[in-house]
């Protein structure tokens, strides 16, 4: 079986892209590290006792109060909120490169709080920057995937972010077990110190990667861009498929700019409102399948279950999360994002309902709220059903949601739009975190859903089955350029994008009208370094309201387009947007000859049928 089938006119060898998106993963193995570490932390008897307040369970033992728990577990996500939104702060100022070493350090400053911490206060603080950093991470690690990745190997490395997440839980895992039977601070200390090992790869491994070709294509940067590309590709900057890629990537976002500017409201406008639905969406029903309760509170709920050694069996769904990803990684650019999105909802609804009729019906509680296990086979079984459930996340909804909303946004708005749907993940995560402790707890002010909670989620995955089938669209085999054309298809229905294939390239398409005017993006001057550097950025053609008239074709100094090609891209005719194939072209603009001469291709590409 041929998992991958690389187009014709990719050239080059793929290792370098591979493992360059492989490394940036470890910013996914900080995230899954300490989510699962504070999944066990809480559990640690001595950490209750040490971190009490004075609060008892059921059984006079001290420990934390439900309320303490959430805050505790919750305070990373409102964290890695609030950093995912500041995201496009470091990847659009900074670049995607410089932006992941400075949200590790941020994340290290917040480890080394927990670390130093012996009260709630202090700890909670360190899970705050820690989650601060996480958000930074999680919204830049796959964008620089996305935009260093040859297109028909996207879905592997992009979903080596979540092989990476799962590969944390594990660690985590394993290292809760070995420290929690300590009776001093090393029960807690040592698993959560050894997320800055983990931190300080990253940091390092990063001064040596390149920026991504499509920032500094954004920067106004060709030259730059081509050496980037060059050095992921392992070819000559001035090969014909390097400065062929670079050609497509600048057109398309010079048409992109000469639509308008970027801002925050734009990408809830006509015209990007429903790719950023499709993202929010599905981030956040990634959070409602339930499996954040399974890591964040895994170990409470098997010792409620009445299984003994918690830590241990807390291994078990870890270990199946890694296993059940590294092969699925493998398929998505074989057989596409939006099948396995869609059975893997069907197969995670079917476990959900089943753990929960299973623990509904074979477990009771006394008066003071005590758990009792009724048929100790069926809660084995439950635990299978869970490993199940997680088997079907990890290959499909774990992964995929990181590799599709990385793939939906124009380059323009993507840093933007990425770290508004990656938002959403984290937001939704913290308010499931939160609650959970009151809807599954016993007590006053709890709903005391135990086991019932599953249901909850399977009535979500339910729903993510319906949102699939009508939203999510086939991206397989496309360049991120050719993924912003197919949805710009007004008459394009999810059901049929699989046979959709692109009907125009953007550097075929002549540059008619532009108004370059650099002050108004606060976009850096064109370097004399780079003389083919266009960043066309401003489109308010005719406007004037920055006193500065419209200038129409080329600036006199700046071409890259080989002689007698069309270059660039055209401005939408009048009351005329999408598909570009059915858009009049004017003639081709005469311009002086690039530096580096590039043979043109015509031929619109197709989808990679991998």
């Amino acid at each position: 079986m041929v998992l991958f089938k690389r187009p014709a006119d990719d050239k080059g060898p793929v290792w370098v892209s591979a493992l360059i998106g492989v490394f940036v993963a470890l910013g996914g193995l900080l995230f899954g590290y300490d989510t699962g570490t504070i999944s066990g932390v809480i559990a640690m008897k001595y950490w209750k006792e040490h971190f009490s307040t004075g609060y008892t369970d059921i059984d006079g033992n001290r420990g934390i109060s439900a309320n303490q728990a959430a805050v505790i577990v919750s305070l990373l996500s409102v964290g890695t909120c609030i950093g995912s939104l500041s995201s496009p702060l470091l990847g659009d100022r900074l670049g995607r490169r410089w932006g992941i070493i400075v949200s590790a350090w941020v994340f290290n400053f917040g480890v080394i709080l927990q670390v130093a911490s012996v009260t709630i206060p202090l700890l909670v603080a360190g899970r705050f920057f820690a989650g601060l950093g996480v958000g930074l991470l999680s919204a830049l690690v796959p964008l620089y995937q996305s935009e260093t990745a040859p297109k028909w190997l996207r879905g592997l490395i992009v979903g080596a972010y979540q092989l990476a997440i799962t590969i944390g839980i594990l660690l985590a895992a394993v290292v809760n077990n070995a420290t929690h039977a300590r009776n001093d601070t090393g029960s807690y200390r040592i698993p959560i110190g050894l997320q800055l090992a983990f931190s300080a790869i990253l940091i390092i491994g990063m001064h040596f990667l390149p920026e991504t070709p499509r920032y500094l294509i954004k920067r106004g940067d060709m030259n730059g861009a081509a050496r980037s590309l060059a050095r992921i590709r392992r070819q000559q900057p001035n090969s014909t498929a390097i400065m062929t890629e670079l050609d497509e990537i600048r057109a398309n976002y010079q048409y992109e700019m000469s639509l308008g500017s970027a801002s925050i409201s734009d990408c809830f406008r006509e015209g990007m409102r429903g790719r950023m639905f499709t993202g929010m969406m599905l981030q956040m029903l990634q959070q409602f399948t339930g499996v954040n309760f399974i890591f964040y509170y895994g170990t409470q709920y098997f010792k409620n279950s009445g299984v003994h050694n918690e830590f241990l069996i807390s291994m078990i769904p870890a270990a199946v999360n890694v296993i059940s990803t590294i092969p699925a990684v493998f398929m998505f650019d074989k057989y596409g994002r939006r099948p396995l999105l869609l059975w893997g909802a069907v197969g995670m609804c079917i476990c959900q309902f089943i753990v929960a009729t299973l623990g509904t019906t074979t477990t009771g509680q006394t008066a003071s709220g005590t758990i009792t296990v009724l048929n100790l086979s069926a809660q084995k079984a439950s635990i299978g059903f869970v490993c199940l459930f997680i088997c079907c996340f990890a290959a499909t909804w774990g992964p995929l949601a990181w590799v599709v909303t990385s793939e939906l946004y124009p380059l323009k708005h993507r840093s933007q739009m990425l770290s508004i749907s990656t938002a959403t993940n984290w937001l939704f995560n913290w308010a499931i975190a939160f609650s959970t402790p009151y809807l599954v707890n016993y007590g006053p002010g709890n709903a005391n859903l135990q086991s019932k909670i599953f249901y909850i989620w399977a009535v979500a995955c339910l729903f993510c089955i319906v949102f699939v089938y009508f939203y999510i669209y086939e991206t397989k085999g496309l360049s991120l350029e050719e993924i912003d054309e197919m949805y710009q298809d007004p008459d394009l229905k999810a059901k049929d994008s699989s046979k959709w294939t692109p009907k125009a390239r953007f550097r075929d398409i002549p540059l008619t009208e532009v108004t370059y005017n650099k002050a108004a993006t606060g976009s850096p001057p064109v370097s004399d370094s780079s003389p083919s550097a266009e960043n066309a950025e401003t489109v308010e053609a005719g406007d004037g309201r920055h006193g500065t008239p419209p200038v129409t074709g080329f600036p006199p100094s700046v071409d890259n387009s080989p002689k007698g090609r069309p270059s660039a891209v055209s401005l939408p005719e009048e009351g005329n947007t999408y598909p570009l194939a059915s858009r009049s072209r004017s003639p081709p603009h005469s311009a002086p000859s690039s530096p580096i001469a590039v043979s043109p291709i015509s031929a619109p590409s197709s989808r990679a049928n991998a």
